[in-house]
């Protein structure tokens, strides 16, 4: 009898006749559409209600829970006040140049929980592609109001 790496052939695992062929189709993400300059007239209503369904979908209600998804929006809102509580625009500008490397860190960390199990591909892919297109005070800003817009269509696909 021929061994395998399982020491046996009778210690086999069973073929569960699974494969990718067998498995529900992957929900996909476009971005193409989630633009922070020259913003659509849409950005922050059909697009990010579509955003939040696709989202929504891929999670399977087995990640991409609302309140791990908040935490990253928190965070965001959080660089946003840090840049827009400066009075004038060179005050802005300097204040995001200070912490623009902490801003575009929000990459790593959907990363980190997407490598945990905590939200899937769907939501790395598009947090990733909004935080990467942050390059001043006023993206951040545009950022901001779409993870909003986000977050908001999101919370009802969850009821």
């Amino acid at each position: 009898m021929a061994t395998s790496s399982y020491g046996s052939a009778s210690r086999a695992p069973a073929y569960s006749g699974y494969n990718d062929r067998d498995a529900a189709p992957r929900v996909t993400l476009s971005t193409a559409d989630v633009r922070l300059t020259n913003i659509p007239k849409t950005l922050f209503s059909d697009i990010a209600q579509e955003k939040a369904r696709t989202v929504h979908a891929a999670g399977e209600n087995k990640k991409n829970k609302s309140t791990q998804l908040r935490r990253f929006y928190d965070e965001l809102v959080m660089w946003h006040e840090k840049v827009h509580l400066q009075r004038t625009p060179q005050e802005r500008k300097a204040k995001y140049a200070e912490v623009a490397p902490f801003i575009q860190m929000l990459v790593a960390k959907v990363a980190y929980a997407k490598g945990r199990d905590h939200v899937d591909a769907c939501f790395e892919t598009l947090f990733a592609h909004v935080v990467r297109q942050i390059d001043d005070a006023e993206t951040l800003r545009h950022a901001k109001l779409f993870m909003e817009a986000f977050m908001g269509f999101y919370k009802a696909q969850e009821k």
